[in-house]
């Protein structure tokens, strides 16, 4: 029997380690009217966190503890390397995502810490790239032929060294070992040709996880507001009024979106001693507002959106997207039955008990009778109360007995005397 439960946890374990779904540190944030011809803006945050541990101390360390070198810039397209940078985006979209869609410009904003401490340090990268985004749109809406959104470029992913100049300095942006060379030469040298070189080589700039989470997964909330008669006593602004949106959230950890956790790569390298390195990096997260009613759809291979001014007659659904009405009115129905049932089950034995009268002591026929004074000597304000038409006697007090036993000394028998009482000590 133990075998066979055995081997029923492991199947369990098994199958639930296969819903895990690998996570990368990608924040992406889009935002479409639903207009072709327009260039539309994309935001992606890439971070991860470097932790380096030495509890038992080391040259190395000492020379990194109290070190805090920063490295903060942004770029646009007047910057030397930003264009490139654009057009090896351009390539991965058309020769790996297959989309059609396009960037025209990129600005990024770059900012990079590292602060050393005594028994570990840590450096912090954080890469935010807006994205200009054109030929998205597939397909406009028209009459009865809903509108396509291409959602195939959401992954961008690039390799390699990103090489920004910045005011005559080159600064390379995407893979984290290129800070460390720079910020600390001797914690670079005692990388170099270890694991932790090869982890400090995986690229920052990757949304290969937003990509391959299925739309259809994605949680999906669609909201009429900006149509109410009162919008705009809601604060709405004139951009976002009188059109209704749709919104897909991506990073709920759940065995049907899988299990979100943060994805942890971990090395060792030696120099005069063993360091500890960590790297971290949050889960995939990303949310997608279309103007007008959004559906996940699937052509030729590609996920879409496709979207029309209005929803459907009669559509109804919640934010986890797809849950039939139906379903919620007869849970509502359900809970309405048991509350009738229960009404009706409390007002039978209401009925039942009409007419029965008070079981105890009826309370017009209690006295009240002070406590009898003997209790200790004192006059007290405690009271009790006894029933009328029975003796007292029944119920008197406790304190009416006497609640020590009295012992009575043996009477002695007095003689009298014939002389008179002299004061003690007294001598004739």
């Amino acid at each position: 029997m133990s075998r066979v439960i055995l081997l029923v946890i492991s199947l369990a374990l098994v199958m639930f380690f296969g819903l895990i779904t690998p996570v990368d540190a990608a924040q992406m944030t889009f935002r479409t009217f639903s207009q072709s011809g327009v260039a539309e803006d994309v935001e992606i945050k890439f971070q991860r966190s470097v932790i380096i541990n030495y509890d038992n101390g080391g040259q190395l360390a000492d020379q990194l503890n109290g070190l805090k070198i920063s490295k903060t810039f942004s770029a646009d397209s007047s910057y030397t390397g930003v264009n490139e940078f654009r057009d090896r985006i351009n390539y991965f979209l058309k020769n790996t995502a297959y989309s059609d869609a396009a960037v025209t410009d990129v600005k990024i904003d770059y900012d990079t810490t590292l602060t050393g401490r005594g028994l570990n340090t840590s450096i912090d990268y954080k890469v935010t790239v807006t994205l200009s985004l054109v030929n998205h749109i597939i397909r406009d809406f028209s009459g009865t032929s809903a509108g396509l959104i291409d959602m195939d470029w959401r992954g961008v992913v690039v390799e390699g060294p990103v090489v920004i100049d910045v005011r005559g300095i080159e600064n390379e942006i995407n893979l984290p070992i290129s800070f460390v060379e720079n910020a600390s030469p001797a914690l670079y040298s005692a990388i170099q040709g270890t694991e932790a070189e090869v982890i400090l080589n995986i690229p920052l700039i990757d949304a290969s996880g937003i990509k391959a989470q299925p739309l259809g997964n994605w949680h999906f909330l669609f909201d009429p507001t900006g149509i109410n008669v009162d919008a705009a006593q809601f604060g709405m602004s004139e951009e976002l009024a009188g059109l209704v949106w749709s919104t897909y959230t991506m990073g709920e950890s759940s065995l049907r979106e899988g299990i979100q956790t943060e994805k942890e790569n971990l090395a060792t390298f030696t120099s005069d001693t063993t360091y500890d390195l960590r790297t971290i990096e949050s889960a995939d997260a990303a949310n997608v507002f279309v103007a007008g009613f959004a559906n996940v759809d699937v052509l030729s291979n590609s996920e879409v959106f496709g979207f029309s001014p209005t929803a459907p007659e009669g559509f109804a659904t919640t934010s986890t997207g797809g849950f039939p009405t139906m379903i919620i009115f007869g849970m509502a129905g359900m809970a309405g039955i048991v509350g009738i049932g229960v009404f009706i089950i409390s007002e039978k034995k209401r009925k039942k008990d009409v007419g029965q009268g008070q079981t105890g002591i009826d309370p017009s026929k209690l006295r009240a009778s002070g406590t009898n004074a003997s209790a200790g000597g004192y006059q007290t304000n405690r009271g009790e109360s006894y029933v009328v038409g029975e003796e007292y006697t029944q119920h008197r007090s406790v304190y009416d007995n006497p609640q020590v036993e009295e012992k009575t000394a043996p009477v002695e028998e007095k003689k009298e005397s014939s002389r008179g009482s002299l004061p003690k000590g007294w001598k004739p």
